[in-house]
């Protein structure tokens, strides 16, 4: 949740600062606000400016009431957690002298306790947010401290140390004119450096427009960017560390919407290359199949007994569909939970279990935990990510990146079809490296693999009568969805694409679960969108999901049917006919996903709905 933006350097800071926040606003939209430090007549001070509800609303108030210039500034976008998207509760928070500027990405769960002891010293509140009591608690740790170089890091440490829960600060000073502070503890937060300029961000895409050189901040660990001395990290206890450069791989115009009405749809249509780049260089020269990073031995992956999927919303439905191929391939029994109630439920995990855990963002909160409760266990896990150096690949025994690029809108595409592909080299890998599947075989099946990205262009370029659907379904109050076998994770999918999206009533159901209750909501004209295997797979269940089709048209449904090429027993019972391309029955998500994705965007936006940032939900859930 929430984004984060610090800048230090030449340029005006408050520029830098909402360019930045426009970048990250897919992070949180409930409230917007800034604040830089400046020099007054009596010394420097903070000048700042919040308002509820989107950036934009920000950007009027500062064109009205324009802040002034300075080199050095804090910004943030909210996604509401303590306290509602109100002025007041917006970030920045100041003290009470207003000597000090905090925003924050997190939950401080000790906060009551921390806010009733400064409540007892005397000093009001004046917000219903956990993050105040951080700029109070800074004010009260600086003044106690010598005036010294690192002195703010100073304060930030000793005030990090006594938070519990997890967050993102970011700190500025009036008596600090050179000087931002940051710390971070299960939070995400990167380091940009530039040509004698630092950034801070919550994610890289904060400035990339300025440079692709990061560092990434390891857990509890504070930093300081000063203008002459440079950037220092240290952990809580003040010792230095050495953060981990790299360079980021993709520019500005990557998070840009080139040309499409909606992110959403310009990250639908750059789905062929996000696939193509998760499978590259995936093979070596003997067939072998290659992760990203592998810190487990051939034997300890040989000894893996059980499997875990775990993972939260879009990622939990990649999970779903990854159980069924791993299975196949490996034979090893694999359950998908859901990360927010893996570790409540005590699993029975040893060191013969394998926890594969997925996250776009890497920063997930309930995945994370659900991780970290594995290790706590003596699992072995592996993280399938799509952004390089967060958290959750960081604390993983084994990685696989996806590679699928900025993914700007709320609503996952791109990432979903590139986890769902990382799943499959998962699968194959344990095969191979077990025993069970040969390199050669291993390489015919990553060669169909690497067919998907055409496939998925050849749907895509066919979606026009998909959109013309789209706009007629708009005022539907309820929308059904039935697959069954792989087909039944992508229905799920489809329902939540649209509930997210659309605010409507929609439920995926396996599709020979319709005689146990769900048929009873079926009435004349209810739209159900039902997702049909292949006629030529071994493991068919083809002809009865025709049948169930049959069913729900007999009882008035109108019938939306996605069916591969050549599949013509569903075209008598299809009032609306989808077609894709024939792919291998495992690998069939990838492109019958894609259509329920592009209707989703289009009844959203005939609805007069914010496709790329839809009410309530933000992109990477960092909170329990």
């Amino acid at each position: 949740m929430c984004g984060i933006v610090g800048y230090v350097g030449p340029q005006n800071a408050l520029d830098v600062v909402l360019e930045g926040l426009r970048r990250l606003e897919y992070r949180g939209y409930d409230s917007a606000g800034v604040a830089v430090r400046v020099d007054g007549p009596d010394g420097g001070e903070l000048a700042a400016a919040k308002k509820a509800g989107k950036l934009a609303n920000l950007e009027k108030l500062l064109a009205d009431e324009p802040l002034p210039e300075s080199t050095i500034g804090i910004g943030h976008t909210r996604w509401a957690t303590h306290g509602g998207p109100t002025d007041r509760n917006a970030h920045p928070h100041l003290s009470a002298d207003g000597r000090v500027a905090v925003v924050h990405n997190g939950i401080i769960e000790n906060f009551a306790a921390l806010r009733a002891e400064l409540e007892d010293a005397g000093i009001e509140m004046r917000s219903e947010t956990d993050t105040e009591v951080v700029a109070h608690l800074m004010t009260a740790v600086y003044a106690g401290l010598p005036e010294s170089p690192g002195r703010l890091a100073e304060a930030m440490r000793l005030v990090s140390g006594r938070l519990e829960g997890a967050f993102t600060l970011v700190v500025t000073h009036a008596d600090e004119p050179d000087t931002l502070v940051a710390s971070r503890r299960n939070s995400p937060l990167v380091v940009g450096i530039g040509d004698g300029e630092y950034f801070l961000g919550s994610d890289v895409a904060a400035f990339i427009a300025h440079t692709r050189e990061a560092r990434e901040l390891g857990q509890d660990q504070v930093v300081e960017i000063d203008r002459t001395r440079g950037l220092t990290v240290t952990d809580f206890a003040g010792s230095v560390v050495e953060p981990v450069a790299y360079t980021v791989d993709w520019d500005a115009a990557a998070a840009e919407k080139g040309g499409h009405d909606w992110f959403m749809l310009k990250e639908i249509a750059e789905q062929p290359q996000a696939i193509a780049d998760t499978l590259l260089g995936r093979l070596g020269e003997d067939g072998e199949l290659i992760l990203d990073e592998v810190r487990l031995s051939d034997q300890e992956l040989r000894d893996i007994d059980k499997i875990f999927v775990v993972s939260c919303g879009t990622s939990f439905h990649a999970g779903l569909i990854a159980k069924y191929a791993i299975e196949h391939w490996t034979r090893i029994p694999v359950e998908v939970e859901v990360a927010s109630e893996f570790r409540y439920r005590d699993p029975v995990l040893d060191r013969s279990t394998l926890v594969v855990v997925i996250s776009q963002s890497g920063e997930t909160m309930d995945t994370l935990m659900a991780l970290r409760h594995a290790k706590e266990q003596k699992a072995r896990v592996l993280a399938i990510c799509n952004v390089n150096g967060s958290t959750i690949p960081r604390e993983s025994d084994a990685v696989l990146y996806t590679h699928a690029g900025p993914e700007v809108a709320v609503a996952s595409t791109k990432s979903f079809l590139a986890q769902i592909v990382a799943c499959y080299l998962v699968g194959l890998f344990l095969a191979q490296v077990r025993g069970i599947k040969y390199a050669d075989e291993v390489a015919a099946i990553v060669a169909e693999l690497q067919k998907l990205p055409g496939a998925v262009e050849q749907v895509l370029t066919h979606m026009e009568p998909v959109r013309e659907l789209g706009r007629s379904l708009a005022d539907a109050d309820t929308i059904l969805f039935l697959g069954r076998h792989v087909g039944f994770p992508v229905a799920l999918e489809g329902a939540l694409k649209l509930k997210e999206l659309a605010y409507i009533h929609a439920e995926g159901f396996a599709a020979g679960e319709l005689k146990h209750g769900p048929i009873a909501v079926i009435d004349q004209g209810t739209p159900v969108v039902v997702i049909v295997p292949s006629p030529r797979s071994r493991e068919s269940v083809h002809g009865k999901v025709v049948s169930n089709i049959q069913e729900v048209r007999a009882r008035g449904a109108r019938t939306i049917v996605i069916a591969e090429e050549g599949d013509d027993d569903v075209v008598p019972y299809a009032d609306h006919l989808i077609r894709v391309p024939r792919t291998p029955t495992l690998l069939a998500p990838v492109v019958t996903t894609v259509p329920l994705q592009i209707l989703a965007c289009e009844i959203a936006d005939t609805r007069g709905f914010d496709v790329d940032q839809p009410r309530n939900l933000a992109k990477s859930v960092t909170v329990e």
